[in-house]
């Protein structure tokens, strides 16, 4: 977008610097003007499908470390949870489990993540363990919705 030059004090406005402000008022306008690539829709459970700016959406992005160089069992669990704020309706979270640390292993390739609350302020899960073995895992959260 082109930016206007500012006018010397005493300046008298011709139509050339008018044009200028027209113009820039313009690209402008284009760049604001709502589509619906600028729009974001969000599935919530009490209100339905919302349609936002993407602007105006919300999205957190979070890290949990579950196990930490742990040995684990089959069918051994641990619980994780995950604050957040600004959430006018329950959002849409998502968990990823990743491997950190050194232990690149069965035990930690083998998990299943399953949330089991997810609210305007915080998601709730628990990470099963299906091999034996040490394990490192972290979790990755983004959480997306409408802003409070």
């Amino acid at each position: 977008m082109s930016r206007v030059p500012l006018p010397e004090r005493g300046q008298p406005l011709d139509l050339a610097y008018i044009y200028q402000l027209a113009n820039a008022v313009n690209e402008l306008a284009v760049q604001l003007s709502p589509t619906t690539g600028r729009y974001t829709s969000i599935d919530t459970v009490s209100a339905g499908t919302q349609s936002v700016r993407t602007s105006d959406a919300r999205i957190v992005g979070g890290y949990v470390t579950v196990s930490n160089n742990s040995i684990t069992s089959a069918g051994t669990e641990a619980s994780f949870s995950y604050n957040y704020s600004d959430f006018q309706y329950v959002p849409v979270v998502t968990v990823s489990p990743i491997l950190i640390g050194e232990a690149n292993t069965d035990a930690g390739k083998d998990v299943t993540v399953v949330l089991t609350r997810v609210t305007t302020n915080r998601v709730e899960g628990t990470v099963r363990f299906n091999s034996i073995g040490i394990a490192d895992i972290g979790l990755n959260l983004i959480a997306v919705g409408i802003p409070v």
